[in-house]
């Protein structure tokens, strides 16, 4: 079975790590000032990749925490996957000249498909990746603050179909809250795109919901609050990968 892989989030506001609570920014917990140290940290205990987001960027529609992206691009060696925001052209290449290796759109794949999709063929499916966040099945963009009447699975089909492989799926009403991922939306993804590299999103609460997501064969995880909150060890995390090398 092939091992999932362990992608820790770090969500920006005001250049300081935070998490939110099911997407609301007046449920804000600032875990550390400098995310440069979160990000070293997370690759001291073997991580290769970050999922880093933008939500300063997500409210204000265009990149906003470019420059921390840019220090942690430069000062580790982590592959980062960067979101929230990106809605021109300028943002992606901000994104890509500041040390993204990926970037993931979610509200503009929704709003403005034509750009989406240009940016898809320009830069190709390795580095461009779909953002499908849900709220009851219904996808939600603008960092969550609005749900559309979209259907997750309609949505996820509609780019699929244009050469999308990589998507980063949120149940938001189970993200920062600790209650176990949305095991069955995901099974459903993976059942009707068996090719999908879906990584899965919210709601991770320890080890042992990682590994369900394993036996499932989805191919990636991101946690971020379970490792604030001390619910996941980073020793954890680091015993894990090395033992399934």
């Amino acid at each position: 079975m092939k091992k999932i892989e362990i992608i820790p989030a770090i969500d920006l506001i005001e250049g300081k790590c935070v998490r939110l609570s099911q997407g609301d920014y007046s449920q804000k917990t600032v875990y550390n000032e400098h995310p440069l140290e979160v990000a070293k940290m997370f690759e001291g205990a073997g991580i290769r990749r970050l999922h880093l987001v933008d939500l300063d960027g997500a409210k204000a529609k265009r990149i906003v925490n470019y420059k921390v992206l840019e220090t942690i691009a430069s000062k580790t060696g982590l592959v980062i996957d960067f979101g929230g925001g990106l809605q021109s052209d300028d943002d992606l290449r901000i994104a890509f000249e500041c040390g993204a290796a990926m970037v993931t759109g979610g509200s503009i794949a929704v709003k403005d498909r034509e750009t989406f999709l240009y940016w898809l063929e320009r830069y190709g499916p390795e580095k461009i990746i779909l953002g499908a966040d849900a709220k009851e099945r219904k996808i939600a963009v603008s960092g969550w603050q609005e749900v559309s009447e979209l259907p997750i699975l309609e949505f996820i089909e509609s780019y699929t179909s244009r050469g999308i492989r990589k998507v980063i799926s949120t149940d938001i009403a189970r993200d920062g809250m600790l209650t176990g991922p949305s095991t069955e939306l995901y099974q459903e993804i993976l059942e009707q795109f068996p090719s999908l590299e879906l990584i899965a999103s919210g709601g991770i609460a320890s080890m042992k919901d990682i590994l369900e997501l394993e036996e499932m064969a989805v191919p990636g995880v991101i946690t971020g609050k379970a490792i604030y909150e001390g619910k996941i060890k980073l020793e954890e995390i680091e015993i894990y990968n090395s033992s399934r090398l």
